[in-house]
């Protein structure tokens, strides 16, 4: 475990709640690992002490730290920059001081996409992605499939007018150009043709484990082969990529892309372009006891 002294320098991650992110484990066994001074920690900010938070943490020297749920887009007027992905996803997830200022950016992309360009690489050029859901994460996993080149990507919604906002939201980028948004109704049409089918949706996150996005019937007809990936991580697996398996398809879960945009994360705050990926991924495993 880090020695914490007068010296040590603080990372951490903001949310409300924060209390179950597991983020701090990742991310100190990789700081141990690596032997440096540093120590990162959860810190739970109610959405109306934000700004006076993130003003506070320039006082007190933070180098960094990652955010999620609630503040992903409202931190993003109180940072001096936001890089180019993170202005595309509309979401910011890791934030770094540099030169006086605040710089917030987006490690969620690379997180989801880090197995599909690793493990099960293919050619994506003639490939369907079929994405459930429409909120922040969805956000990242589209411009994740139009990164690695996907022809068509199909999100799928319950609500129309969020459906439309979401489409809205891309304006002219070319993002729009493969981005179509389908009402729920239209799944039968739509699981046949997936090569990768996503579920962004919190459908079948602990405790409600015996939920799925999909019912057997709906699941029935992925083809066989297709990879289906979800962004929960608890259960593993989930009843969604337990329906899957049974299809035949290959599954990942969420737990690779929590680890993965994690490292991503790290690599900004120590600007360094290694960091232990293995530990931090046994970290989390045996934590969860897998």
């Amino acid at each position: 475990m880090t020695k914490i002294t007068g010296t040590t320098k603080l990372l951490g991650v903001i949310g409300h709640p924060v209390e179950h992110s597991l983020s701090p484990l990742m991310h100190n066994a990789a700081i141990s690992e690596l032997g440096l001074d540093y120590v990162y920690l959860p810190l739970p900010i109610a959405p109306d002490n934000l700004e006076i938070a993130i003003a506070g943490f320039a006082a007190i020297g933070v180098k960094g730290f990652s955010v999620t749920i609630p503040h992903k887009q409202a931190i993003m007027p109180l940072l001096s920059e936001i890089t180019p992905v993170a202005q595309a996803i509309g979401a910011v997830n890791t934030v770094t001081r540099q030169n006086q200022g605040w710089i917030g950016t987006n490690t969620d992309i690379e997180g989801f996409i880090a197995p599909l360009q690793t493990t099960y690489q293919q050619d994506w050029s003639q490939k369907v992605a079929v994405i459930l859901g429409n909120g922040g994460a969805a956000r990242a996993v589209v411009a994740g499939c139009y990164q690695l080149g996907f022809a068509e990507i199909y999100v799928v919604g319950r609500n129309e007018q969020r459906l439309i906002e979401f489409r809205d939201s891309w304006g002219s980028s070319p993002i729009a150009e493969k981005l179509q948004v389908y009402p729920w109704a239209s799944l039968s049409k739509l699981i046949p043709q997936a090569h990768l089918l996503v579920n962004t949706t919190p459908i079948g996150m602990y405790p409600q484990v015996e939920n799925s996005p999909l019912s057997v019937a709906e699941m029935a007809d992925l083809p066989q082969g297709a990879i289906a990936y979800d962004l929960i991580y608890i259960p593993k697996p989930t009843k969604f990529l337990q329906q899957a398996q049974n299809q035949g398809a290959i599954v990942i879960d969420g737990l690779e892309m929590l680890v993965q945009q994690g490292a991503a994360a790290l690599k900004i705050w120590l600007q360094t372009e290694t960091v232990p990926v293995e530990i931090m991924r046994q970290a989390l495993r045996q934590h969860l006891g897998l």
